[in-house]
């Protein structure tokens, strides 16, 4: 009998041992690079990659877009439940974690909404797309003249593709009238095409089919969960967009703005304001759901730390996706302690739709996208109107764009 008693206690034991090193491993997220995969409602898979780190016994990881590594620090585990919180954008990635892959739902939550994407993720797998396989028998590097058209083929808008190749890798961006796609990495397999980008806002996925002659045809664009649009495209190293400060301006009445909106800490700010008297005024039109207003305003924080002495002063206008004050205050700090951003957030109380704007600025004419910059001058007067935003995943034409900004700033600063 006791010997029974005894055979038990260590069959316990065994059991015990045996699902702890289950739990165990379970519960360790594994540090080093992940492959992860988004599913369309049409089946299309949106891959990307991320690494996993460890900071002070504290696990972050970074989403890799070609040369961004976007952080992300909150991660809960509990059991073999993992939580990953995207630090803007209000959204999030529920897993679980099981025999060392993960198997889950994104979650984007909208104003009145909430939309899912099956999420699937593997531990080791280096690839984007495909293993090492076949030799490009293309070359994408360049500029191209693109033309996106929607599904039911009734609207379509042009675009610039820049991109550059090694080998089969491939990065680069869609440059649009109202802004980037941002940071997209892929490769060339045969005649073929393929990109995509993941950054807590977006999901991308183009593919498309290089032809002899400098020619893109049969692309297909997936965005989220159910949008879809064709595109092609030819190579032109003199293609052109709309230039960005003709779309939007002030109704033929008006040469100023008026506004009076509560910032983070409730106090009311307006353009006349004793602070921004003789200054030179920037006022963007942003939301924290927006990765291209994300972009704008790192900018906007390093260019305000180097004109703020000069005269400068920022005000940026949140146009949320939710009119919930508490919500919205809770997204814009986010974004704002997020990037230190030191000059004035204001929310405004309406919502990110377009008519919503054009009723909170009743003097603007033709709102176009968001993010929206407004140039004020010294007099209170606004000069230019910028509409969108092409950040530093543009390589070169960010770089241009800032060079052309700091000169008009530089001038208005001039005048007396």
């Amino acid at each position: 009998m006791i010997n029974r008693i005894i055979n038990n206690l260590k069959l316990a034991v065994v059991l015990i041992l045996f699902y702890s090193c289950q739990s165990s491993d379970n519960q360790g997220l594994k540090q080093g690079l992940w492959r992860a995969t988004l599913k369309t409602q049409s089946g299309a898979e949106i891959p990307f990659n991320f690494e996993v780190k460890d900071s002070a016994d504290q696990k972050f990881l970074e989403i890799i877009n070609g040369e961004e590594r976007f952080r992300v620090n909150e991660i809960s585990l509990k059991g073999d439940s993992i939580l990953i919180r995207m630090p803007l954008f209000e959204s999030e990635i529920k897993t679980i974690l099981k025999n060392g892959s993960i198997r889950g739902q994104w979650v984007k939550y909208f104003g009145d909404s909430i939309q899912t994407m099956q999420f699937n993720a593997s531990f080791n797998d280096k690839r984007r797309f495909f293993k090492a396989g076949k030799e490009p028998k293309s070359e994408v590097s360049g500029r191209w003249s693109v033309n996106f058209q929607s599904a039911d083929g009734t609207k379509s808008y042009p675009a610039i593709g820049e991109f550059r190749q090694q080998d089969g890798r491939v990065l680069g961006t869609f440059l649009t009238s109202t802004g980037d796609y941002r940071y997209l990495e892929g490769t060339v397999s045969g005649n073929n095409l393929y990109l995509s980008c993941f950054d807590g806002s977006h999901a991308y996925l183009f593919t498309g089919k290089l032809l002899n002659g400098g020619a893109i045809s049969d692309g297909k664009f997936y965005s989220g969960l159910n949008a879809f649009e064709t595109w092609t495209a030819k190579k032109d190293e003199n293609a052109m967009l709309p230039d960005a400060y003709s779309m939007t301006a002030l109704k033929s009445a008006y040469d100023k703005i008026d506004f009076s909106f509560p910032a983070l800490d409730g106090k009311k700010v307006s353009l006349s304001d004793e602070k921004f008297k003789n200054k030179v005024v920037l006022v963007q039109l942003f939301g924290s759901w927006c990765p291209n207003c994300m972009d704008e305003t790192v900018f906007l924080t390093s260019f305000y730390k180097k004109y703020n002495a000069k005269g400068v002063e920022i005000i940026a206008l949140a146009y949320e996706r939710s009119t919930d004050p508490v919500r919205a205050v809770k997204n814009v700090t986010r974004l704002r302690d997020r990037f230190n951003v030191p000059y004035d957030m204001l929310v405004t109380g309406y919502s990110n739709d377009k008519a919503e704007v054009a009723k909170s600025l009743p003097m603007l004419k033709n709102f176009v996208a968001f993010p929206t910059l407004m140039i004020i001058d010294r007099q209170g007067k606004v000069r230019k109107i910028h509409t969108g935003f092409s950040g530093p995943g543009t390589g070169s034409h960010y770089t241009d764009f800032v060079g052309e900004f700091e000169k008009t700033i530089d001038n208005l600063l001039a005048e007396k």
